[in-house]
């Protein structure tokens, strides 16, 4: 019988008071609730935000409370801004662009590049901070200090490399070429799942093509993003171009001074659908140029000829990367009936081996989620789908000797596409195994959601890959792999998934406007 194994299987108490094992997994507690130290303690930066090249407080002194997400205790306190602090911070971004879209594109490159020699120095830390605040562990939190770090390498070395181009006119005489320039000041606003990499993926552009930004961190992880401002002052990037506020309660009239503020002429949003409308919808007052990197949906596609181990690997990675707090993380799995119960099998065996704890951990494997809402989110998705005749093979609880926003990795079986997880973003360690049985069947409820960001699917058919990849209404398809991230690639999606690339050569015209200027009387004949 099908996981009769796995079901089956007696739970134990470790002999360590700190250890705990199921059937389904080893979880540790925190063996200590000392607050992680810093090579650089003054990269730990509370009470003040960045502007104009100083560290100020809010002009009303009100600060936020951030918490560690694996203990609750309190980490530290962030400057709650108001829309007037932010708009001191768009003033100086403005003053700043003005000089700073003259410089040089190698001088704009050397600037980026020392600050991504600088991210690379200080990556512990880096590291420790996103574990402390996002709770993700730390080999994975060094693992985005990396991948932060490649965005500002990529585009220091795109910042030299900007063309424009010449065109024939069809107008005897005319010249015309077109000249890229900067689209001015960029609001940025980024969430907590990759509170470095967010980042770093839009300032790098931003600055590359000469753009000055004001970013907003996210309430949840704002002391990353001060730490990458405090690099930045070391870098010297000048006073004004790179401006970093926060706020918690205050975040919906933060957002709507960046969104409606005319000096802003572009804002890149990476987070929830409903947000992302919102941030439009403020945007159309003044008609701002807009990237919106919103959420997914993701297939992921195994058919009966795929290397089965291959395609749980790529499962595993794009399914529990994070706790599956990622907006391409797999939310659909769909496996062909022919190798769904080995797939379905070797699958659970994988999970069965993750261990759950505090990221700072040695052996932690996956961490906590957020906050209490993701974990309610989660528990409402695993119980609708046993509601309604699906199968919890592993996991299925929240972990509360753990602490209140731990959950087990998850696998379920039988899933059906009236299920709630078939239609929305769980965000959380649950893997639905949905069974197929042709092409067109799979293709079809694949597409059949508002959202298109990301899809995988495995196959060895190579008439197949194409036409598969061809027909996924998604903007990014990763083909026989689980990741498809990388500084080189464009990233974004289609539908209510956004608009926009960002990363790769794509994502520097982002933050650009093409000027034509047309010369007239040029095809004169040689003067004698």
């Amino acid at each position: 019988m099908l996981f009769q194994k796995v079901l089956t299987s007696t739970a134990r108490i470790a002999t360590r008071s700190h250890q705990f094992r199921s059937p389904l997994t080893s979880f540790s507690r925190l063996s200590s609730t000392m607050a992680p130290k810093l090579r650089d303690p003054s990269l730990f930066k509370q009470n003040v935000c960045y502007v104009n090249g100083e560290w100020i407080p809010a002009k009303s002194g009100k600060t936020f409370e951030v918490h560690d997400p694996a203990t609750e205790q309190l980490i530290g306190t962030c400057p709650e801004f108001t829309a007037e602090d932010t708009r001191l911070a768009i003033s100086h971004a403005e003053t700043a662009f003005e000089s700073f879209r003259h410089k040089t594109g190698r001088e704009r490159s050397k600037l980026l590049r020392k600050w991504y020699d600088l991210v690379v120095e200080n990556a512990d830390d880096l590291a420790t901070l996103i574990t402390w605040e996002n709770g993700k562990p730390t080999a994975d939190a060094k693992g985005e200090v990396t991948y932060a770090a490649n965005f500002f390498e990529w585009f220091s070395e795109e910042a030299p490399r900007i063309y424009g181009d010449t065109i024939p006119s069809s107008i005897p005489g005319n010249r015309v070429i077109t000249i890229k320039e900067p689209v001015g000041v960029c609001g940025l606003i980024t969430p907590w799942n990759f509170p470095a990499a967010m980042i770093t993926r839009k300032i790098g552009p931003a600055l590359a093509v000469g753009c000055s930004v004001v970013v907003k961190a996210p309430g949840e992880t704002p002391f990353t993003p001060l730490a990458l401002a405090e690099l930045a002052h070391r870098a010297g990037v000048p006073p004004g171009v790179v401006n970093v506020v926060t706020a918690s309660e205050n975040t919906p009239e933060v957002g709507k001074e960046l969104t409606t503020n005319p000096t802003v002429r572009k804002i890149s949003f990476t987070g929830s659908t409903p947000v992302g409308k919102l941030l439009m919808k403020q945007c159309s007052t003044t008609l701002k140029k807009l990237s919106l990197e919103l959420g997914g949906n993701a297939p992921f596609i195994v058919f009966d000829d795929a290397d089965v181990d291959l395609a749980v690997a790529g499962a595993i990675a794009s399914k529990f990367r994070s706790s599956g707090q990622t907006c391409v993380c797999a939310n659909r799995i769909f496996v062909q009936r022919g190798v769904y119960d080995e797939f379905a099998t070797k699958f659970a065996a994988k999970v069965k081996e993750f261990k759950v704890g505090n990221g700072f951990e040695n052996g932690t494997t996956h961490g906590p989620l957020i906050h209490h809402k993701a974990i309610s989110k989660v528990e409402e998705h695993v119980r609708d789908a046993e509601k309604k005749g699906a199968k919890v093979l592993l996991g299925g609880n929240k972990l509360p000797d753990l602490g209140p926003n731990f959950y087990e990795p998850t696998v379920i079986s039988g899933m059906k596409v009236d299920m709630a997880m078939a239609s929305e973003e769980t965000f959380g360690p649950v893997a639905g195994l949905f069974p197929f049985d042709t092409e067109e069947e799979v293709v079809r409820i694949a597409n059949n959601t508002t959202v298109g960001l990301a899809g995988y699917f495995f196959s060895r058919d190579l008439e197949r890959v194409h036409r598969v990849a061809e027909h996924l209404e998604v903007g990014m398809v990763g083909v026989n792999t689980g990741l498809i991230s990388d500084p080189a690639s464009p990233f974004g999606g289609v539908k209510e998934s956004g608009f926009g690339r960002e990363g790769s050569l794509y994502g520097i015209g982002e933050y650009q406007v093409t000027k034509m200027v047309t010369y007239g009387g040029m095809g004169k004949k040689l003067q004698s």
